[in-house]
């Protein structure tokens, strides 16, 4: 979700039919620009949010995929990719911003929604954003206000025939969560299919299948309606892709190992694994979803190629690259818990350290868990069952990070190391 400013602007005066014509033929940026105050527009029959009910929802948990089914007869799929209308959200985020290129590269007609304020902390400005999604057509609204994306969707002009979400919370926070991981990616669904959509792409995360976090819950939520969606209207399809950990997420300490520090490690170093897989080798998986029918109404957990590394591992593998003899601290985990106990304590005294307990048990969490296929009845995690895509390998990813550094490769609001 992202946004920046206004001079290759089309202004609300402008027709929609030479709207229409540029959006279907250009591949420079152009944007769409709205305002947030609400002005009258062309009655949308927009189906009511439900309230949850975890009893009337079964939660997909499943660390398979889900048996594939065969496209709707008329299908979009049919159409070459130049005349396949896509939105993207969550176009500027981190993963985002990789799709769009690779959806560009392809050459679909690439919809990009992002917010006035793109970025880390809002830093980016219009113009950046635009020169970021270079190729795309920039539609700057906000996917937290359903009427106003309705608004920016009708003044394109164009039907919609892909949704891909790249949408996630930044912090993680209970609020956050909810706001992001669930609502406004309905928001995009029911946007989406009142302009045509017929296939829904979810960028999810392997993390749900075992969910005890609220960006897990919210983020099973919408997976378990967007199913329900399909189940409803053979005409409609989903790819719901949950990724293993990016190799962004595991460069923390490459710089601080280069610089003869010691490598951080909880327990053993052997209390989670996973097989990260690079930011544009996900991109193009999600480009996959968008017309392939083998990955139709699909759970498509992926992973990067090679073996599973545990943390232990990732450490020995970056000493040997910095050519260090390896140092490491464990720290045990127990220091987590005793610390998400106290929080938890006073989250209940002062709601307002709610999210301060909340970010303590992300922490334990991929502290202690692997990002691998689950079992929920032997309670283990599987590598062998975990598929891998893709070419980049994370010690190609070390290499990189030491001789250039992480610039471009900011952890966020939130980082353990």
């Amino acid at each position: 979700m992202s946004t920046s400013s206004s001079f290759f602007g089309i202004t609300l005066g402008s027709s929609t039919s030479t709207f229409k014509n540029l959006l279907l033929s250009s591949h420079h940026p152009t944007q769409i620009q709205v305002s947030s105050h609400p002005f009258p527009f062309l009655p949308l029959h927009l189906p009511k949010t439900p309230i949850f009910n975890p009893k009337k929802h079964n939660l997909v948990t499943a660390s398979s995929p889900t048996t594939p089914q065969s496209p709707p007869k008329s299908s979009f799929r049919d159409k070459p990719p130049k005349e396949i209308n896509v939105l993207v959200v969550g176009s500027t985020g981190y993963i985002g911003n990789f799709v769009v290129k690779e959806l560009v590269n392809r050459g679909f007609n690439v919809i990009a929604v992002c917010r006035e304020n793109s970025g880390i902390r809002g830093r980016n400005s219009k113009q950046e954003t635009l020169n970021k999604l270079n190729g795309a057509n920039v539609c700057f609204s906000d996917v937290t206000q359903l009427d106003l994306l309705q608004k920016s969707l009708q003044l394109l002009g164009v039907s919609i025939d892909v949704v891909v979400s790249c949408l996630a919370s930044r912090s993680g926070g209970v609020k956050d969560s909810w706001k992001i991981d669930y609502e406004a990616t309905k928001n995009s669904l029911l946007a989406g299919r009142n302009f045509g959509a017929k296939h829904f792409v979810l960028l999810s995360a392997i993390c749900v299948q075992k969910p005890l976090l609220e960006f897990q819950r919210a983020k099973l939520k919408f997976e378990s309606e967007l199913i329900e969606e399909a189940e409803k209207d053979d005409g409609f399809s989903y790819s719901i892709v949950r990724p293993t950990a990016f190799f962004k997420s595991l460069g923390g300490q490459v710089e601080l190992v280069k610089d003869g520090k010691p490598y951080v490690m909880f327990g053993d170093g052997k209390l989670c694994a996973c097989k990260p897989i690079s930011e544009p080798d996900l991109a193009s998986f999600i480009a996959d979803c968008v017309v392939n029918t083998d990955k139709i109404n699909r759970v498509l957990p992926i992973g990067g190629p090679g073996k599973a590394l545990t943390p232990l591992e990732q450490g020995e593998m970056l000493f040997k690259l910095v050519g260090k003899k390896p140092f490491f601290i464990k720290v045990p985990i127990e220091i987590m818990d005793f610390a998400i106990g106290v929080l938890d304590f006073l989250a209940n005294v002062f709601p307002s350290l709610e999210d301060a307990a909340e970010f303590g048990k992300i922490g334990r969490y991929y502290a202690a868990e692997s990002m691998l296929i689950y079992d929920p009845e032997t309670k283990e995690y599987s590598a062998e069952k975990t598929p891998s895509y893709g070419k980049d390998t994370l010690e190609e990813f070390f290499k990189k990070v030491i001789e250039e550094g992480m610039a471009g490769q900011e952890l966020g609001e939130q980082a353990i190391f």
